[in-house]
């Protein structure tokens, strides 16, 4: 399929304000350049929006808890942002979080995880197990059900959100419910279809994951290990249910396919889709193109069934 009119119009815009690319900068320019990004968010009000600290394994871990609409007891997701462990914030990730709250009608705590380069792997995943864990024993004072308990991110937080469930049946628990898994970062392997084929020109390229993956994991030998790479995982089975979706025109896609088509084959109940025509990032791009909002709503859908909500 063709690239969206509408993201092609967008990055051409991109490519003549002589902008760097994605990862040419250093780590601090472009978290700068990824903050201040001049795309359009929803302003969606919610019943309420609280920052607070829990305990970590190296020190207290900011979150932000978002409580939506209406009463009663609700399910939990836990919120890991993507930026390729290098870049993004809980401000970054903010109206994310207030639309997947408000659509599926679950109390959303987004982690402000430890970023790599001055924290390397594992902090990260360490750091968002302990939330996890943390959100399944206080879920009660959150309004959250804690038996109704998911992890969802995209991209890096993809990437956390099927670590941490690794980790969850590996070290015994907590339970997790659902996983929902936005173009995830499976695999540490630059030579895949995906990665050839939309090596540039489409927002994530090639070389930037190369400059992420040199920051997070700056040992090869590491980047084996399936806290790093979830699709090397010797067995995927006793896995939470997954929903699983890429975009076609995005460097990650083969590697987010393979780990759906490996967590079925474990007996994992797990739903793929491909968005064609939409490229990486697009969980950002709703009031951009409607192409991408209608993925985003698909998200939604997938995780609010997913949670019984």
């Amino acid at each position: 399929m063709a690239l969206d009119p509408v993201l092609k119009t967008l990055l051409e815009a991109m490519a003549a304000s002589g902008a760097p690319a994605l990862g040419a900068q250093s780590v601090a320019e472009t978290r700068t350049a990824f903050d201040n990004m001049p795309l359009p968010r929803k302003q969606i009000e919610l019943a309420s929006v609280e920052n607070r600290t829990i305990p970590g394994p190296a020190g207290e871990i900011p979150i932000r808890v978002y409580q939506p609409h209406g009463a009663g007891v609700k399910p939990v997701l836990v919120y890991l942002h993507g930026g390729g462990w290098v870049i993004g914030t809980l401000d970054s990730y903010d109206a994310t979080a207030r639309e997947l709250a408000e659509g599926a009608g679950c109390v959303v705590v987004s982690v402000d995880y430890r970023l790599a380069p001055e924290h390397r792997y594992p902090a990260a995943p360490d750091d968002c197990h302990a939330a996890v864990k943390w959100v399944a024993a206080n879920a009660a004072s959150l309004g959250a059900d804690a038996k109704r308990l998911a992890v969802g991110g995209d991209s890096a937080g993809g990437n956390q959100s099927a670590v941490v469930s690794q980790m969850a049946r590996d070290q015994g628990g907590p339970a997790i419910r659902f996983q929902l898994l936005i173009y995830p970062v499976t695999d540490a392997d630059f030579t895949r279809r995906s990665y050839v084929d939309n090596a540039n020109g489409y927002l994530l390229t090639a070389d930037a994951m190369r400059w992420f993956w040199d920051h997070y994991v700056a040992n090869p030998a590491q980047r084996a290990e399936p806290y790093a790479s979830p699709l090397r995982a010797a067995d995927l089975s006793g896995l939470p249910p997954a929903w699983v979706c890429t975009a076609e025109f995005d460097p990650l896609r083969d590697e987010g396919e393979a780990y759906a088509k490996r967590l079925q084959q474990a007996g994992v109940s797990t739903s793929l889709t491909r968005f064609d025509g939409l490229i990486h990032g697009f969980i950002s791009m709703g009031l951009v193109a409607p192409a991408a909002q209608q993925a985003v709503d698909e998200a939604v859908a997938a995780l609010k069934k997913g949670l019984g909500a």
